[in-house]
C-alpha cells in the first residue's frame, strides 16, 4: 500500500482487493481491504494493541467513535463488544468507507454508522473515542483533529489512542497536557504508546505500564 494516499478523499491507487484476519481472544473476523487504505496488507500492529490493552468497553446504549476507522478492525471489535452501541466509524478516505460498511454488514453489526467527518450529526456527542491517528497528515494537522473531536466527548468521556513512539507519542501527549486534556500513558509496547485522554477528569485514571 501507498501510505501516502490513505488520508486523502480519493485515493489515487489503483484498487486491489484483499482479506486480512482480525483475530482477538473475543473477535475472529476476516476483513476485506484494499490499496489506498491504512495499513491494507495486515491489521496494524498499533491497532491490535489498542484493541487488546485498551480500557473495558463502555457498556449499554453508548455512542463510540472509531476516529480515522479505516476498513473498520475498532469499530467492528467494538460493536461486537457492546452490540447495544453506535458505533460511529468516520474517515475522509471514501474507499476506506466503503470497506468499513462492507466489513460491518458482513458480520452483521447493525451498530456501526459509517460516515464522512462532516456527516456525523452537530449535536452529538460521544462516551468514548478510539483511535490509531493518522500520525503521517503531519503535526499541524493531527492537532487540529484531535482539537476538534476530543471537544466532541461527553462530559465525562474518554478518549483512547495508540501512537507510535518514534513518531512522536510523548510529544503528542504533552501537547494534549498543555492543551488542558488530561493524558494518562496506558501502557507500551513493541515502540507503541498507548493514551487515555480526559478533559477535566475527577479522578485519575489507572496507568498500567
Amino acid at each position: 500500500m501507498n501510505d501516502q494516499q490513505y488520508w486523502t478523499s480519493h485515493p489515487a491507487a489503483r484498487s486491489r482487493p484483499g482479506k486480512v484476519p482480525l483475530l482477538l481472544p473475543d473477535v475472529n473476523l476476516l476483513m476485506a481491504t484494499d490499496r489506498g487504505v491504512f495499513s491494507a496488507d495486515r491489521i496494524d500492529r498499533g491497532t491490535r494493541f489498542l484493541l487488546l490493552n485498551g480500557p473495558p468497553l463502555e457498556m449499554g446504549p453508548v455512542d463510540l467513535m472509531d476516529l480515522g476507522c479505516g476498513y473498520g478492525p475498532i469499530a467492528c471489535a467494538l460493536a461486537i463488544r457492546n452490540p447495544e452501541a453506535t458505533v460511529w466509524a468516520v474517515d475522509v478516505n471514501e474507499r476506506a468507507r466503503a470497506l468499513c460498511r462492507a466489513n460491518a454488514s458482513a458480520a452483521g453489526l447493525d451498530g456501526v454508522r459509517v460516515v464522512a467527518p462532516e456527516e456525523i450529526p452537530k449535536e452529538l456527542t460521544f462516551d468514548a473515542i478510539w483511535s490509531n491517528p493518522p500520525i503521517r497528515i503531519g503535526k499541524s494537522a493531527l492537532q487540529d483533529l484531535l482539537s476538534r473531536w476530543l471537544g466532541r466527548l461527553a462530559t465525562d468521556g474518554t478518549a483512547h489512542l495508540v501512537v507510535q513512539r518514534h513518531l512522536g507519542a510523548d510529544s503528542l501527549a504533552r501537547w494534549l497536557d498543555d492543551q488542558g486534556w488530561t493524558t494518562i500513558r496506558r501502557g507500551s509496547r513493541k515502540g507503541f504508546r498507548l493514551l487515555d485522554v480526559a478533559k477535566h477528569s475527577e479522578e485519575p485514571l489507572n496507568e498500567k505500564s
